[in-house]
């Protein structure tokens, strides 16, 4: 089973802003660096996707492409994760404040979720805050 990663996305108040910010990039590979490199590289890599906490709740994913360890100018090292350019939804799962990324082990992943449209009659996923209140609640 592949391992992930789960990370802050700070700054960002919705998973429609990310979006905002992918669509920019006209469909390449994204990159986030981070201070640390996962020691874990070939598990992420098998499959792994870095899960975002926005707004205290995972809602969305990224499948991983790549880490990549470099030296920055001030000679502090860093790692780049690239990242697809496309999000999955997942079902809410709340998560509380972290400073890095943290591993997530495949079975502990909130699951994907398909969002609909409204005009097919079968409605979306609730929002953030109650998708949120709802899981821990034990109802979604």
């Amino acid at each position: 089973m592949a391992l992930n990663l789960v990370k802050l996305c700070v700054g960002v108040d919705s998973v429609e802003q990310l979006q905002g910010w992918l669509d920019r990039h006209d469909g390449q590979p994204t990159v986030h660096t981070t201070r640390m490199t996962p020691k874990r590289k070939d598990e992420i890599l098998a499959g792994g996707s870095l899960y975002w906490v926005i707004k205290r709740v995972i809602q969305v994913r990224q499948p991983v492409l790549d880490l990549e360890e470099f030296t920055d100018p001030e000679g502090v090292k860093r790692c780049n994760i690239w990242l697809e350019n496309k999000l999955v939804r997942t079902a809410p799962s709340p998560r509380r404040a972290f400073q890095g990324w943290r591993y997530l082990q495949s079975e502990d992943a909130p699951r994907d979720v398909k969002v609909q449209s409204a005009k097919t009659g079968n409605g979306k996923e609730p929002p953030p805050e109650l998708g949120a209140k709802l899981a821990e609640l034990g109802l979604l």
